[in-house]
């Protein structure tokens, strides 16, 4: 990857994950009935505030992205075949979103139904990523794709899992999932070789 190219993926992740949390903000604002709408001036506010989160929930996507790519390395590295790693990688997936019910439903009140519904969605949305790298790639992207998707994302959203409301999670759910989406299935773009 070059230094062009992850500029480019910066910027682009940057203001994706801005326009995601602005749209995800203001639908949220306007559907909660208890929600008391301010003027303009409160509107205009709210918005800037949208925007410097979905800046800071895009850095963070980026970060869990980078991170994701030297672990990648590292573990290829040291664990020589990759059947074994893709196992370990669906091993963390289960876990992840085991816990993600687990840890929530043991900690807050609630049903354990209700604590179940996000890493469903979350689970259906990554294997739909997963799917479509395939679609861009090969089939062996396909469990590296969905670990970055369920088990990163989950470990990104952590803060807003701790405050137990639907609101949080979904403004900053919402968007590292748009940001991860995006990073993921632009990653062969990034790393493409040019033939001669």
């Amino acid at each position: 990857m070059t230094l062009r190219k992850w500029f480019h993926l910066f910027w682009s992740t940057l203001l994706i994950g801005i326009i995601a949390s602005t749209i995800t903000g203001l639908i949220l604002q306007f559907s909660d009935s208890e929600f008391p709408v301010p003027g303009i001036s409160g509107v205009g506010f709210n918005v800037i505030n949208m925007i410097l989160g979905g800046a800071t929930i895009s850095v963070l996507s980026q970060m869990g992205f980078f991170s994701f790519l030297i672990v990648r390395f590292i573990a290829i590295g040291i664990i020589r075949k990759k059947f074994i790693w893709d196992i370990i990688q669906l091993a963390l997936v289960i876990v992840a979103l085991v816990d993600l019910v687990y840890l929530r439903f043991s900690n807050f009140e609630g049903s354990l139904w209700a604590y179940s519904i996000t890493p469903i969605l979350i689970l259906l949305a990554s294997v739909a990523v997963s799917y479509w790298k395939v679609k861009l790639t090969n089939p062996t992207a396909f469990i590296p794709a969905l670990f970055f998707m369920v088990v990163v994302t989950i470990l990104e959203a952590v803060p807003a899992f701790k405050q137990d409301s639907a609101a949080s999670t979904v403004f900053m759910l919402v968007p590292l999932m748009i940001c991860n989406a995006y990073q993921i299935l632009n990653l062969h773009k990034m790393s493409d070789k040019k033939r001669s």
